[in-house]
């Protein structure tokens, strides 16, 4: 699973077999360790209507709910979006996203990072 942060919003892309264990009703949980404490982030199903994102700990945690899951699992749906509200007019935009292989492999990038991907729908 791969995270990326952008201003107000957050974006994890998972790989085939992360979606098939989120699916399964299991936790994702990726974490890196610094010298001082480590940073985690993680995705779960919940009962819940809506997606949403909280920070807590050096943790960031992202429910989905789970009635919309067999879509995006079974369908050519790549992207499930929602919007959180924050303090004030902000809104914290949530994006879960299907990782897809890369177009063009370069040196930029880890031969790990095409492995179990989903295949390109422009290839």
């Amino acid at each position: 699973m791969k995270l990326r942060v952008r201003g107000n919003s957050i974006r994890l892309r998972l790989k085939r077999n992360e979606v098939e264990r989120l699916a399964a009703g299991n936790r994702l949980v990726e974490e890196t360790d610094f010298p001082e404490s480590a940073f985690s982030y993680s995705l779960e199903l919940s009962d819940g209507e809506d997606m949403h994102a909280s920070f807590e700990n050096g943790s960031i945690a992202v429910s989905l709910p789970r009635e919309i899951l067999p879509e995006w699992v079974d369908t050519d749906l790549v992207t499930l979006y929602s919007e959180q509200k924050l303090s004030g007019d902000g809104m914290l935009k949530i994006l879960v996203e299907k990782d897809f292989s890369c177009l063009e492999p370069g040196h930029h990038r880890n031969c790990e990072d095409d492995e179990d991907t989903y295949p390109h729908p422009s290839a």
